[in-house]
């Protein structure tokens, strides 16, 4: 008898089951007018706790604000801003939901979405996200690069080595942002360098040669199981043992967006043909699959099945 393949989970809560857990009891069952139909606390309330519980695991709380601010009817944070004024994690989540909608709402929503960042950044002096949510509106608004470095600074001051802020700024530094391919190479390679060990941004060379990867293919995929060239040259191999000793073989605690980086490590090791070094980090992986960056070849479930499952040792294909 086959043994039956078990289901992939592709979710932007990735494996973040607290998170999951609030995502579910936000989205409305019905029509969006029922959101909160029949309960007596507020609908936000579920998103509060979460972000309560959260604190000051800023690596943690970068994750769950973005997810819920893309994922949330924009009432949620309508409402919770509006019932608690100046309250922190009301402010920061809203930064978050207008920063993402304001650039396609014209220029008032866009000096509105600032002055929200703003308004976080003053009731959380501490926290790196107001500044996080800002990077984001000036990217959206094609601001220039020399404009957002401080910006972005400004995050890394209240919590250095803040994984979600490297990213950020490599996406930034991309050209497939408002960048060049040096800038982004010469940013990951020396954030690397200096990241301590244990830290996920000694992975940021690897992410960045997937953008390269992005940017080069332009609408044409890739051959599903053959190699590209970027991933031939020789600086290639050196990123990607650079990502396996500095950060995936260390006993650090898992991150909040371990998952999303296992699989960009995991398609790099694919598209450098080193099936034996893939197989642990597909076996961390498990079913936890996401979109990026295997969206970038032409059947992305079916490849990433192909390298989780195929047997140890076998080599060539």
């Amino acid at each position: 008898m086959l043994r039956r393949r078990s289901s992939l989970l592709i979710r932007p809560e990735l494996d973040d089951e607290p998170l999951h857990t609030t995502l579910a009891e936000l989205r409305p069952s019905g029509q969006l007018h029922g959101l909160g139909a029949g309960s007596t606390r507020p609908v936000w309330e579920p998103a509060a706790q979460l972000l309560r519980a959260t604190g000051r695991d800023w690596d943690r709380r970068a994750h769950r604000v973005s997810v819920l601010a893309r994922s949330l009817p924009a009432v949620v944070s309508q409402r919770w801003a509006a019932d608690r004024p100046g309250d922190g994690d009301a402010l920061v989540l809203r930064a978050f939901v207008e920063a993402t909608r304001a650039p396609a709402e014209g220029y008032t929503a866009v000096r509105r979405a600032e002055q929200t960042c703003l308004s976080a950044a003053g009731a959380c002096p501490e926290d790196p996200l107001p500044w996080l949510a800002l990077l984001s509106l000036m990217y959206s608004c094609a601001v220039p690069v020399k404009d957002a470095v401080p910006v972005w600074t400004e995050a890394v001051n209240r919590a250095p080595w803040h994984r979600t802020a490297y990213h950020r700024l490599l996406s930034y530094l991309s050209p497939r942002g408002h960048g060049t391919v040096p800038d982004m190479m010469d940013f990951a390679w020396q954030a690397a360098a200096r990241a301590p060990q244990g830290s996920p941004v000694a992975l940021l060379p690897v992410a960045a040669r997937v953008e390269l990867t992005a940017h080069r293919q332009g609408s044409t995929p890739l051959p599903a199981l053959g190699t590209s060239g970027e991933w031939n040259e020789p600086r290639a191999a050196e990123e990607i043992g650079v990502a396996l000793e500095g950060w995936f073989r260390t006993t650090a605690v898992a991150h909040a967006e371990a998952v999303t980086d296992l699989n960009v490590l995991a398609f790099g090791l694919t598209r450098a043909h080193l099936p034996d070094e893939a197989a642990p980090v597909f076996q961390r992986i498990g079913r936890h699959m996401t979109h990026h960056p295997w969206d970038l070849l032409p059947e992305p479930e079916r490849t990433f099945l192909y390298w989780r499952d195929r047997p140890a040792g076998r080599r060539g294909t």
